[in-house]
């Protein structure tokens, strides 16, 4: 299968190097298509585009890497629509995100330029994985790919358009309790603060959460020493039970909401 790596770090990160590495030692043909520049927190977004505005890219050299690598001058959800109307070569298989330099837990994977590229991925018909690594005064890159690794092949053999994000517990492997499902915590691992304010600036910050996650959330397995894995859905509808496509629009009885424990669905393309 054809594997296409990217990240939110951009392309000289050196996780995404470490895991194009195993995932071509693991038998898969790679090509690595990568931001140019730090894209965090972009999350599905392509940034502009106009025939009139080319995307710029250059091919770079990964030690180690048998396959080509390209830096591109877009978003990592980009990097992976550009990959699949093959601007780099044959449409991969699945493409696979990070690892990110942080936790991409909870609701917070909206924002994630990791994520995004994964869920690019599965919007476009591929297989995706997003792998986010624990914040560590020494990373451990080595965990994050074994664990990509273990459910890279799980996944080539998966249905198609399943997205799966990973995150992995700042240890080394053999320090690590195993992989378990987890699901989205109420937070994520960090949240945005305005730290100051001038005039016209704003100045963010992200300082971590002060709540207990639950213990099944991915949240809660991360800080136990768990590989935590969640299956994810983008562009999903939401519907009452007595509403239909093609209904008049009424008010009557409220409006459809996930929150009201509503029916959620993909887009009925996705299951033609």
């Amino acid at each position: 299968m054809r594997a296409l790596l990217t990240n939110d770090d951009g392309i000289d990160s050196p996780g995404l190097h470490e895991l194009a590495r195993h995932v071509e030692a693991a038998g898969f043909e790679v090509v690595v298509v990568a931001p140019s520049f730090d894209a965090s927190g972009t999350g599905a977004s392509l940034g502009h585009i106009s025939r009139d505005r080319p995307i710029g890219y250059k091919e770079v050299q990964i030690e180690g890497l048998a396959g080509k690598a390209f830096a591109l001058d877009g978003p990592p959800a980009l990097c992976t629509i550009t990959s699949h109307l093959e601007a780099f070569g044959p449409r991969p298989d699945i493409v696979v995100s990070g690892p990110n330099l942080g936790l991409n837990t909870g609701r917070s994977v909206l924002h994630s330029g990791t994520v995004g590229a994964a869920l690019a991925a599965q919007n476009f018909g591929m297989r995706g994985l997003a792998v986010s690594l624990a914040v560590s005064e020494e990373w451990h890159f080595d965990t994050a790919c074994q664990y990509a690794i273990e459910l890279l092949k799980a996944l080539a053999n998966g249905p198609e358009r399943c997205a799966l994000n990973l995150n992995v517990p700042a240890l080394p492997y053999a320090q690590t309790k195993g992989l378990r499902w987890g699901g989205l915590a109420e937070f994520g691992s960090v949240r945005s603060q305005i730290v100051d304010q001038a005039e016209g600036q704003l100045f963010f910050d992200l300082v971590e959460t002060e709540y207990d996650p639950p213990a099944d959330s991915d949240l809660g397995l991360v800080n136990a020493g768990f590989a935590a894995v969640t299956s994810l859905q983008c562009s999903a509808e939401v519907w009452t039970k007595t509403m239909a496509a093609g209904d008049d629009f009424s008010l009557e009885p409220s409006l459809p909401s996930a929150s009201a424990s509503d029916r959620l669905q993909p887009p009925q393309s996705f299951l033609d």
